[in-house]
């Protein structure tokens, strides 16, 4: 099984690994056992191949983990304990309770932050609002204040450490 596809400037010739792992290198013009010559369309249909498994592979990668049969005991009742993606934790007090937790810290971060943003000046200020609420590029903002791309990475750079003493 392939990892990855070949690229376009390797495909003039196909390499097919054995199950011993012996490897096997197959080129146009080469003749078979049953006596018919290998031609580039042959090898183009061989990396085609490949590049579909190859797909599917990562196609198959990025879906859930489990299958939901695999959580059955045969009989019919699901073994939902075992499937984190099938049990429900609304009514767990314990992850309620971590939930509360995590929120608590997530809106105490947000207002350090805040904190934090307030002491900064109003060049810096301007720089965090076009930068992450206009969403312009450092070479836009550069451009708009008639400065060069490092100034403003290094402005960033300096508010970003200012930030993080003040968190």
């Amino acid at each position: 099984m392939r990892k990855f596809k070949t690229s376009e400037d390797n495909r003039t010739n196909y390499i097919y690994y054995t199950a011993e792992g012996k490897k096997l290198v197959i080129k146009p013009g080469m003749v078979g056992d049953d006596g018919k010559a290998v031609t580039g369309e042959m090898i183009t249909i061989l990396h085609e191949m490949d590049d579909e498994q190859v797909d599917a592979d990562r196609r198959e990668e990025y879906h859930c983990p489990v299958h939901y049969q695999a959580y059955s005991d045969g009989e019919g009742d699901d073994a939902d304990d075992r499937n984190s993606y099938l049990c429900d934790t609304a009514a767990d007090p314990l992850e309620q309770m971590l939930a509360s937790i995590n929120e608590q810290e997530h809106s105490e971060k947000l207002d350090r932050l805040k904190a934090a943003l307030t002491t900064l000046t109003d060049l810096q200020k301007d720089t965090v609002y076009k930068k992450f609420y206009r969403n312009m590029s450092n070479v836009d903002i550069a451009a708009e204040e008639g400065v060069s791309e490092t100034a403003i990475r290094n402005r960033l750079k300096k508010i970003f450490a200012n930030l993080a003493k003040k968190n």
